[in-house]
């Protein structure tokens, strides 16, 4: 069987203006204090790939518009509805007073694995996704209604934050796209 890739043109994409009126997925990604532009690009990427409401930008995560963020993004950072804050803890409060259940993602004691994780589509959620080297800060872990988990089974017991935004949107977009 031959397969040929598809055109641009043959993806049928949506708009902007088309992304921001689709219905979205009842959740929120929250970027603590995370330093790279690549990252931050890469989490506009996937946050439109899967509908997801709004990222909140903070701390020392970077801005649109700029270039490297555009690098990524392709063009995300416009489509994808973000907020920026000073204090990740005032995005927190204010996601929480929004009525969203909010976790970070991190190795922590009592934390939940993402493989037992069970959501409800008629609920609201903000996952928090940390600093390159330092993860989520424990004060905003202490913030959080809990911790989110992914079981790694390697040598190794990090992944890079884009590749964790990736795998976590992945499996909430699965649950809660109802």
């Amino acid at each position: 069987m031959q397969r040929r890739k598809l055109k641009i043109e043959e993806l049928n994409r949506i708009s902007v203006e088309e992304f921001r009126e689709a219905k979205k997925i009842p959740l929120a990604m929250v970027l603590d204090n995370v330093r790279s532009r690549h990252n931050i690009g890469s989490a506009f990427r996937t946050g439109d790939a899967f509908r997801v409401e709004e990222i909140l930008l903070c701390g020392i995560t970077g801005t649109p518009p700029d270039v490297e963020i555009h690098k990524t993004a392709l063009g995300a950072e416009d489509s994808v509805k973000w907020r920026y804050f000073e204090e990740t803890l005032s995005a927190v409060e204010t996601l929480k007073s929004e009525g969203y259940a909010v976790f970070s993602i991190e190795q922590a004691e009592h934390s939940i694995s993402l493989e037992e994780i069970e959501l409800d589509n008629k609920k609201k959620y903000a996952v928090i996704f940390g600093h390159e080297v330092h993860g989520v800060a424990q004060q905003v872990i202490d913030a959080s209604d809990g911790c989110i988990e992914i079981p790694q089974y390697g040598t190794k017991h990090s992944l890079n934050v884009s590749v964790t935004a990736g795998i976590v949107i992945w499996d909430f977009f699965q649950q809660l796209r109802g």
